[in-house]
């Protein structure tokens, strides 16, 4: 039986921690089983927001891919691509732009939410449009399934509406993606704040060595009103057991979960990925055979695209995938 397309992917901005694991990367390794899935590295999307540090890239790259593998993504079954390497995405980019008006694009709630987190007064043309590219991505490869968090639903509404644009006004080439709204949480900063996040340092990455582990967990936030230790302590909303009930199986350790239960959880994927890393071209491979596996299905896309737009004249002259 034929199984469902999905897509979904990552800036590659740096490492992936435990909130990404929990967030997204613990589905992603199960939906492997259910989907045709494609993973993608947004290296255009990075140019949305920030044009500066580009030289941090493929390193970035490198250790997403490295992650990817170290939780049991698998290239063999998956599709791990770069988004840069597949010239249809933002050619599909500018089809898809002409179906969409601007007044359209400044209600994307996710454009409000960016431009004042990141303090941008006037959105550039590339902000602005970030929507119409994170739809030529998804339909480049025909997605039919799109995984997001339960705020995240909308988001995809505009991928839905350019999909029935086109087909309304040309030919019926695309699927309309549909949402799949996982069963993941967010995981808490190690200093109480509501989101692990990067930019705020509050993080445990998936690659870190048992000692730094136990030297972020040790400080740790956990209750303001336990100052000290015999003083009864907050369970609800304590980090420290929020870790526990996502990655302790043993639920009688919750009061010694703290570094050990974190390292047990991380060793395994620390071993996969040393293994991997030992491997120095392997990373390269895996996204080259991904970036050419998806530029050949949205190279057929595409002629699809041009074919139902009456636009596939002079086929000579049309570069070869």
């Amino acid at each position: 039986m034929k199984r469902g397309r999905l897509l979904t992917g990552d800036r590659p901005t740096g490492k992936l921690h435990l909130g990404h694991y929990v967030g997204t990367l613990a589905n992603r390794v199960k939906l492997q089983d259910e989907y045709e899935c494609f993973f993608l590295l947004a290296d255009y999307h990075i140019l949305t927001t920030r044009l500066e540090r580009l030289d941090e890239i493929e390193e970035n790259i490198r250790e997403i891919v490295l992650d990817y593998l170290s939780v049991g993504i698998d290239p063999e079954r998956s599709t791990i691509f770069l988004q840069s390497g597949v010239p249809q995405i933002p050619e599909l980019a500018l089809i898809f732009s002409m179906l969409v008006t601007v007044p359209r694009l400044q209600r994307v709630p996710t454009l409000k939410e960016v431009m004042r987190d990141l303090h941008i007064a006037q959105p550039s043309a590339g902000l602005l449009n970030y929507p119409v590219l994170q739809a030529a991505d998804i339909l480049s490869v025909k997605g039919e399934i799109v995984p997001v968090g339960k705020d995240q639903a909308s988001h995809l509404e505009l991928t839905r509406e350019l999909a029935r644009r086109f087909n309304d006004t040309f030919a019926p080439v695309f699927p309309e993606p549909a949402t799949l709204i996982g069963e993941v949480g967010t995981l808490p900063g190690t200093d109480g704040k509501a989101k692990m996040s990067k930019s705020l340092g509050n993080v445990i990455y998936l690659s870190d060595d048992p000692e730094t582990v136990t030297q972020r967990v040790m400080r740790m936030y956990t209750d303001p009103k336990r100052i000290h230790p015999t003083d009864p302590g907050t369970v609800e909303g304590n980090p420290v057991f929020i870790y526990h009930d996502a990655f302790n199986a043993n639920r009688e350790e919750v009061e010694e979960l703290k570094p050990r239960a974190l390292n047990a959880f991380l060793d395994p994927i620390r071993e996969r990925r040393a293994r991997y890393a030992a491997q120095p071209d392997l990373v390269e491979e895996i996204v080259v055979e991904g970036t050419r596996r998806a530029r050949e299905i949205a190279a057929q896309t595409l002629a699809e695209v041009k074919d139902a737009m009456k636009m596939a004249y002079f086929r000579g002259v049309r570069p070869r995938v």
